[in-house]
Parts: C-alpha cells; sequence; structure tokens
C-alpha cells in the first residue's frame, strides 16, 4: 500500500531546513573515530546512572565553548535547538 500522507510543516522543517546543516561541514571533516578511541578510556558505568558516551559528552563541550554557553544555557540549548542535536 502506498503512503499518500502529506509530510507537515514541522516534517519539513526538520528534515530538509537549511539552517540544521550549519555543523554538517565541521562534523565532516573531523575524525570522530580517532576521537572517539581517545576517548574511550574515559567511560565509566561503575557505581550510579551510567554515564553518558564520552564522544557525545566531547560534542556538548565543543558546542559549549564554540557558543559561549553556561552549563545552564547549553543544557536549555540542546533541548529546543535541532541543529545542536543533529550534532551531537
Amino acid at each position: 500500500m502506498e503512503n499518500t500522507q502529506q509530510s507537515s510543516l514541522a516534517d519539513a522543517l526538520v528534515i530538509e531546513h537549511k539552517s540544521l546543516s550549519e555543523l554538517d561541514d565541521v562534523h565532516n571533516i573531523i575524525n570522530w573515530n580517532e576521537i572517539e578511541k581517545t576517548l574511550s578510556s574515559l567511560y565509566s558505568s561503575v557505581p550510579g546512572a551510567p554515564a553518558y558516551p564520552p564522544l557525545m559528552m566531547f560534542k556538548i563541550l565543543i558546542l559549549q565553548a564554540w557558543y559561549n554557553l553556561s552549563d545552564e544555557a547549553l543544557e536549555k540549548q540542546i533541548a529546543r535547538d535541532l541543529m545542536f542535536r543533529r550534532f551531537i
């Protein structure tokens, strides 16, 4: 059966909006696999809540530095900014 449902405006913005790709060039020129290998020894899931993946945390810290955000401002930005989420 063919899906004839039209995409919503929200779907189109999330998938195709040019502002979401602003960090794509940066993401594509960095060898994230090498960074992930380097950071892999930092991952700890001993007592407490499971840790976030080190590469994700590294990318979050990069965004925090580039956009000069406090911890609280960064948390809010990640919650509402699709470009940030796409990058991390």
